[in-house]
């Protein structure tokens, strides 16, 4: 299941998500305007993601089209059950150490198809 969080709630100026792999900063509307121009290149250059406050609230969030993308792609896949049901399967195999090689799942295809 999402979890949704309200961006009510979020008033530092930056924490991590994943894990430490990208951080999500905060900017003022009143520093983003002369700023934009380095915003939008850390954006493209750095996979930054920006929270946008004015008066102390969040009003907007920024991030590069392939982080959008990525993040529909997301909720798309937790939109269906079928699939969260395969990728909790998949999980429960990984740790159990229920695996096989990329060789090994080429040579039974091989097999499979000869």
């Amino acid at each position: 299941m999402l979890n949704i969080i309200s961006l009510d709630k979020v008033y530092t100026n930056e924490y991590t998500l994943y894990g430490g792999e990208n951080m999500v900063k905060t900017i003022t509307l009143k520093k983003l305007r002369p700023g934009l121009p380095e915003v939008i290149k850390g954006i493209d250059t750095k996979l930054e993601r920006y929270i946008v406050m004015k008066r102390g609230r969040p009003v907007a969030i920024m991030l590069g089209p392939d982080d959008y993308e990525s993040l529909l792609e997301t909720i798309e896949i937790l939109s269906d059950k079928e699939a969260v049901k395969r990728i909790i399967k998949a999980k429960k195999e990984i740790a159990e150490n229920k695996i096989i090689s990329l060789e090994d799942l080429r040579n039974r295809i091989e097999k499979a198809n000869a």
